[in-house]
């Protein structure tokens, strides 16, 4: 594997040993074009297996950039591969739910390619939404195989389906977070509760 583009294109990134799925280079390149200039975004990526897609997103000036992975076997693999970036990069050796539930850090960006089923994505697409890892307007991101697309909500709490990118039998389907969606859920609900409450 190669980091494609930005300060570090070139750099040949090693394969821990484990279960891994690396992102392949063409769709990593198209994301990353999509995604432009990182400058003065922080970039999560969970599952992070070789840190190939954080040492990406690092490599096209996002910062700070932390890579969540729970596989120790991964470790000394992703800190060799992370070794040259110069821009402040950190592994969390943890499980990504709940890295996510307790971390008082807020991100630009989340990628996410997670090892589990699709009821299993939409779980941790909606503990982004419950929590606050994810700022305003900021963008989530999940890989997920083509038998698994037409079952995707439009929306997941207060993120909101804003595009999709085919590649073979991947995909990546992008959602933003609108606060105001969230809120305006929260307004209903309370609307509901105290319209039962005064018919009680």
């Amino acid at each position: 594997m190669r980091i494609t583009g930005g300060r570090y294109r070139g750099r040949t990134i090693l394969c821990p040993p484990g279960v891994i799925r690396p992102a392949m280079d063409r769709m990593r390149e198209s994301l990353f074009s999509i995604l432009g200039s990182l400058d003065g975004h922080s970039f999560l990526d969970l599952f992070s297996g070789s840190g190939c897609v954080g040492i990406e997103a690092a490599s096209r000036g996002a910062e700070p950039v932390h890579l969540i992975e729970m596989d120790k076997l991964k470790k000394d693999v992703i800190l060799k591969n992370i070794s040259f970036v110069e821009s402040p990069i950190r592994l969390f050796m943890a499980d990504a739910l709940r890295f996510i539930r307790a971390s008082k850090n807020t991100y630009s960006i989340i990628y996410a390619d997670p090892p589990f089923p699709r009821n299993g994505k939409v779980r941790l697409a909606q503990a982004v939404a419950d929590s606050s890892v994810l700022e305003d307007g900021g963008l989530f991101i999940i890989h997920y195989p083509a038998e698994e697309n037409a079952q995707w909500p439009q929306s997941i709490g207060n993120l909101v389906f804003t595009d999709e990118r085919v590649y073979g039998r991947s995909h990546l389907r992008f959602y933003r977070k609108d606060a105001s969606r969230q809120e305006a859920m929260q307004e209903t609900s309370q609307e509901a509760i105290t319209e039962k409450i005064s018919h009680e």
